[in-house]
């Protein structure tokens, strides 16, 4: 004999029985991409000032003395708006609305700064000259056979990866989900929604209650 009550379905199921639509798929891709571009653009920023930019000759009294400048010591812009960058990624998923948009113009203005600082160092000799003049004991001394390496343009590059995060941020950051705010700032916990009324001639009704751990027989 068959059965004429349903067959029990969660919550849950009927949730994930929903059709996505477009618009939480490219909410989801839109995080992982501004997610993957922030971290990776910062972390390669703070790689790409340690490693030398620039090397040349000083001469001293011995002969040629070579010399190497690091990102750090050509300019510490990229490494400091990366690391801002890297905090304001991490506070976009903190604050809401207003808050969330000025946050992502921060993020998206530290990967601009981190860009132009790059590459307005790309080409500079003033570390190296500094160093020539405190090896030569000569404060007009310069450096000699000067190159430079692709690293400012790395740091470049790691700039423009913070500065499209920011970009992503600013265009799909309003629909994108914040940290849990259940309690309120005053540590009270915010009020509960009302359970839903159960309708004793609705076996579906009865089986919803019963999954989320209520008594349907229960009078209000």
């Amino acid at each position: 004999m068959t059965s004429a009550v349903p067959t029990p379905r969660s919550d849950a199921a009927e949730a994930d029985a929903e059709p996505e639509t477009p618009a939480r798929r490219g909410g989801r891709r839109s995080i992982a991409a501004a997610l993957l571009f922030g971290a990776v653009g910062a972390a390669l920023a703070l790689l790409a000032s340690r490693q030398a930019w620039a090397h040349g000759t000083a001469s001293v009294a011995g002969g040629d003395l070579p010399l190497t400048a690091t990102g750090s010591d050509v300019t510490g812009v990229p490494a400091a708006l990366a690391i801002v960058g890297l905090a304001a990624l991490v506070a976009v998923f903190a604050v809401r609305k207003a808050g969330r948009m000025l946050v992502s113009l921060l993020l998206a203005l530290s990967g601009a700064g981190t860009v132009a600082a790059a590459l307005l160092a790309a080409n500079d000799s003033g570390a190296l000259d500094e160093k020539a003049a405190e090896a030569s004991g000569d404060a007009a001394a310069r450096i000699g056979d000067l190159s430079h390496t692709g690293w400012p343009y790395a740091a470049a590059a790691a700039g423009a990866l913070i500065l499209v995060a920011g970009l992503l941020a600013l265009t799909y950051g309003k629909s994108w989900p914040a940290m849990s705010g259940r309690y309120e700032r005053d540590g009270a916990p915010r009020p509960r929604k009302a359970a839903p009324t159960v309708d004793p001639d609705r076996p579906e009704d009865l089986w919803k209650a019963l999954d989320r751990g209520e008594d349907p027989t229960r009078e209000a």
